[in-house]
């Protein structure tokens, strides 16, 4: 591990609507109820930068959330470094409909996890990050199934219409997946051709997270 302890981070890369959060669920499903408080998933869409506050709201609208820059790595390498220590942390919650943080809706992450389920686009793009980094795993799914599931998901979790959705899409979505995402696949540690369907996968790296709570005591069966 990279110096961490007994903390091991699982870093998991794919384009929007890869199945990143289905991948992560179908791991720690495999984890007996009892032991969840030793395992934190952290998305990195709860890290965009506080844009609606910095911009306002007709600027943060014109923003590119699908470039790094989008996003407040430094917070979240904090964030990580604090929980690797056994400290508790807030993860921002970032409304989508405003471009703004709401402080006071700010998830609590216990402190003394020993797995932590990083999650996102560009997460292979920030090498302070990718550092951090113990098992890396890129999620390569088609890219008309990842754009179904992104535009089921922006109308009925961020309120976007249709053509907001595709719009985005031409312009900025698979634009930046061309020259971000998809390179950054070669920084991983296994590709997933099948996305969150990839059973065998899953089991490897299941076995890895049971093996890490096994040494630290944790019993799973």
């Amino acid at each position: 591990m990279a110096g961490k302890g007994d903390v091991f981070i699982i870093g998991i890369v794919g384009g929007s609507g890869s199945g990143k959060t289905l991948f992560s669920n179908a791991i720690i499903n495999k984890l007996k109820s009892k032991h969840l408080n030793k395992i934190a998933v952290i998305s990195e869409d709860r890290y965009y930068k506080n844009w609606g506050e910095m911009l306002g709201f007709e600027e943060a609208c014109k923003v590119n959330y699908d470039h790094p820059d989008a996003f407040d790595h430094k917070l979240l390498r904090k964030d990580l470094n604090n929980l690797v220590q056994g400290n508790d942390i807030y993860i921002p919650h970032y409304d989508y409909t405003t471009h703004s943080r709401i402080e006071e809706k700010a998830e609590k992450i216990v402190g003394g996890v020993s797995v932590i389920i990083l999650e996102g686009i560009m997460l292979f793009n920030d090498h302070k990050l990718l550092k951090m980094m113990d098992f890396k795993v890129y999620m390569d799914t088609p890219a008309d199934l990842c754009f179904i599931r992104r535009l089921m998901r922006d109308q009925n979790e961020r309120g976007r219409s249709v053509e907001n959705v595709i719009n985005q899409y031409l312009e900025t979505v698979r634009p930046m997946h061309i020259k971000f995402i998809e390179p950054s696949k070669r920084k991983a540690d296994i590709i997933i051709p099948d996305g969150a369907q990839n059973k065998t996968v899953i089991d490897i790296i299941y076995n890895k997270v049971r093996q890490l709570l096994k040494k630290n005591g944790v019993k799973n069966g």
